[in-house]
């Protein structure tokens, strides 16, 4: 009796356990050589030839278009990783891939997968539980919020002294959109643009869009700016119709001609009448049109895309308009300057102050394509975890001192533990040590060496991780050099691949349908 289809394919039991988890793996070993300060870097090459050179782990995940279902289930760690806390990607990831190497060993030694299940949950309720008691007693203020936007971003293509530069305007962004409730976090915008050092990053108090005046004689700089925001086509009507004017003599060409002037020219009166000095608008704009406007000194940006017109309503405060007719004062929005700079091929409008105070944009300059892609999802990522950590007021010991502690702690209550639930346990606090074992490989230590010592300075110090100092790497307490992380991305990092390596371990059945 045939109950599947010819064309499908099954793989039961073992096979399909160990199928799911060599390609589990396989991915988290992908990623993990980028993990730490002396990560290396990945050149991700598509099909169409583009480029992406990079040592974020959710960008290399999502670039490198994996289809094996078990692979993707670790590719979604990462996505949730970056969606939630924004950083700590790849550290989830290689945990994931450990966490399902070592379940491939307890299965091989017959224990059960529920068992193994079972065992993972109840590690990590106790890791969460020494995350909770590893989290720092200080404030966080800005030092603090800096050490954790440079730990973010070193080794993430920035060099050193540019991540302690970089650190600054982050955490200056995240405070400026921080309110009583919370962060904004969207009302931090970034904004690349090709042509200088990445040292001439800078804040900019407002937004940032590309786009150039509709009109050369258009001034360059308005102070004190009244707004309209229009999706109106500033051109001569057309019907909806098909139709034919018949012309007999030069008069009726030239009333024609003079009838097109006087609607156009009634656009511009109208618009200056209203008292707005900056016009930007989603439609387009007739040369005629603008240069009337020129003359009125209004300074007017053309065919603008709806979220940018969205994003500069929201900054502005200037309420988006249909119809000119129904333009009105109350319809304007304010800033207090606007103004257009030239960037190589490229114009940029800064609107700046006022209603617009309430979003700023993180500029960021670079010397390539390349440096400015890497930059801005450098400083993404540092911007989610200041914000995470200034909302949660939680930061915990960097460099795989919490990930040794979570794991001495795991390791220790594994022995309280009765049957082969506890053989699970263990084998959850020995994947947590891929993390420092990582980072040893990539500064060229040794990884047993260096785990054996950093389990020794934890015993007798209480807290100890792998530092790197310009050239030289060692074993101190990572608070002493600056380096700390938010405490919810270590959490995140625990539950997401917790649940993604439990959730492949329990797959005994894989039925592929043609």
């Amino acid at each position: 009796m045939f109950i599947l289809s010819e064309d499908s394919q099954r793989t039961e039991g073992r096979d399909a356990q160990s199928s799911n988890i060599v390609a589990g793996k396989a991915v988290a070993e992908s990623v993990r050589t980028t993990l730490g300060p002396r990560g290396m870097d990945k050149m991700l090459v598509d099909s169409s030839g583009e480029v992406v050179i990079t040592n974020d782990g959710a960008t290399i995940l999502e670039e490198m278009d994996i289809e094996h279902p078990a692979a993707q289930m670790i590719v979604e760690v990462a996505e949730t990783q970056e969606d939630e806390v924004g950083d700590g990607t790849t550290t989830a990831a290689v945990l994931a891939g450990n966490l399902l190497a070592e379940a491939e060993d307890l299965i091989e030694q017959d224990v059960h997968a529920t068992t193994i299940v079972e065992g993972y949950h109840e590690a990590a309720r106790i890791a969460l539980e020494a995350i909770a008691d590893q989290v720092l007693e200080a404030d966080v203020d800005d030092d603090l919020l800096e050490q954790v936007a440079a730990s973010s971003m070193t080794g993430k293509g920035t060099g050193g002294l540019t991540a302690e530069s970089l650190a600054e305007t982050v955490v200056e962004a995240i405070r400026h959109v921080a309110t009583d409730d919370g962060v904004e976090r969207e009302n931090v915008s970034v904004e690349t643009q090709v042509g200088a050092s990445s040292n001439a990053t800078e804040l900019v108090p407002g937004i940032i869009v590309d786009e150039e005046p509709a009109h050369d004689a258009m001034p360059r700089t308005v102070e004190d700016a009244d707004i309209a925001i229009l999706d109106v086509e500033l051109g001569v009507r057309t019907g909806d119709v098909d139709a034919e004017y018949s012309i007999d003599s030069i008069d009726q060409l030239n009333a024609a001609l003079d009838a097109e002037e006087s609607e156009l020219r009634g656009y511009a009166e109208t618009i200056a009448d209203s008292g707005v000095d900056v016009v930007f608008t989603t439609d387009d704009v007739d040369d005629r049109v603008a240069s009337f406007l020129a003359t009125e000194d209004i300074l007017t940006f053309e065919g603008l895309s709806n979220s940018d017109a969205r994003q500069i309503a929201s900054a502005t405060g200037a309420s988006r308009v249909g119809a000119l007719d129904d333009l009105e004062e109350d319809d304007f929005g304010h800033a207090d300057r606007i103004h257009t700079q030239h960037f190589g091929d490229d114009d940029l409008a800064f609107v700046e102050g006022g209603a617009a105070a309430e979003t700023v944009t993180v500029f960021v300059r670079g010397g390539t394509e390349h440096v400015v892609d890497e930059l801005e999802r450098t400083i993404g990522d540092a911007l989610d975890v200041v914000a995470t950590a200034l909302e949660s007021g939680e930061v915990v010991p960097g460099a795989g001192a919490t990930e040794i502690a979570i794991a001495d702690r795991v390791r220790s209550e594994a022995a309280g533990i009765e049957g082969r639930k506890q053989l699970a346990v263990t084998a959850f606090a020995d994947a947590l040590d891929v993390v420092p074992r990582t980072l040893a490989a990539n500064t060229g230590q040794d990884p047993i060496d260096v785990l054996v010592d950093l389990r020794a300075a934890h015993e007798s110090e209480g807290r100890a991780g792998l530092v790197t100092d310009g050239e030289t790497v060692e074993i101190d307490d990572p608070v002493d050099h600056g380096v700390v992380d938010p405490a919810d991305v270590k959490r995140e990092a625990v539950e997401s691949a917790a649940e993604a390596a439990t959730m492949i371990a329990r797959i005994d059945d894989v039925i592929a349908a043609e």
